[in-house]
């Protein structure tokens, strides 16, 4: 990682492991069709209404302010994304789900159902488009798997995030209006520890809104609960 020359206009654009593989084919499989656009190192409280130049210099801090080049970690890159709503919007849609934070036992498992506010119009309700629902550490679950139904498309659609450099797809992501999971059966990766954690990030393909749950994988079998059709879980 390191800095971009701000001076100038510069677009800075790499390749991930999957593009450099599309590219190489040279069969015309490789398409930009989508991009995103963000703003993750920009400060906006370095923005001085009350400059000693005048009004016109209240942006100044934050246009010197140096950029970061592109590097393909969805984890520390892009985290704030810019995102398009209507005209007159007053509220930024917020994403919510049902559980706040999950704690699962070994094989237990649990869905999740996110709904957005101020969004559309409404104060409470599931986006057309969907939601992106993504693990940090796919190792701790046997099922991962997205589910209703998406505007413009038939089903769930499920696509792994493999990490840099390596062949194992450490995080996943599945897209749908809902998510479950369930925890891995067998004590291997817990070695000494009592509990496994990781974060769920939920991302609204609509509104842009996101949130993150904490995940609590726990060794030992601490409640049993069946709320919904949910078993061995506990909610908090």
């Amino acid at each position: 990682m390191g800095y971009l020359d701000n001076s100038s206009i510069t677009v800075d654009a790499i390749l991930t492991k999957r593009g450099r593989e599309l590219l190489a084919r040279n069969d015309g499989s490789f398409r930009i069709t989508q991009f995103a656009l963000g703003d993750d190192e920009i400060d906006y409280t370095m923005f001085n209404e009350n400059h000693p130049n005048g009004t016109q210099y209240s942006g100044e801090a934050i246009e010197n302010m140096a950029l970061l080049e592109a590097f393909p970690d969805e984890t520390n890159i892009m985290r704030h994304k810019l995102v398009t709503l209507p005209r007159g919007t007053s509220k930024l849609p917020v994403v919510t789900a049902n559980i706040s934070k999950v704690t699962l036992t070994i094989g237990a498992q649990t869905a999740i159902h996110p709904t957005t506010l101020n969004f559309d119009g409404s104060n409470n309700q599931k986006e057309g488009g969907g939601y992106i629902f993504t693990i940090a550490d796919r190792r701790l679950l046997t099922s991962f798997v997205g589910g209703g139904q998406i505007q413009g498309q038939s089903g769930k659609e499920n696509v792994s995030f493999v990490a840099p450099y390596t062949s194992t797809a450490v995080s996943e992501a599945v897209r749908g209006t809902t998510c479950s999971l369930r925890a891995i059966n067998s004590t291997s990766l817990f070695g000494n520890n009592s509990k496994l954690l990781t974060t769920l990030t939920i991302e609204g393909r609509d509104s842009g809104a996101r949130t993150t749950i904490p995940i609590e994988i726990s060794k030992q079998v601490i409640a049993s609960s069946s709320p919904q059709g949910q078993t061995g879980i506990v909610l908090r």
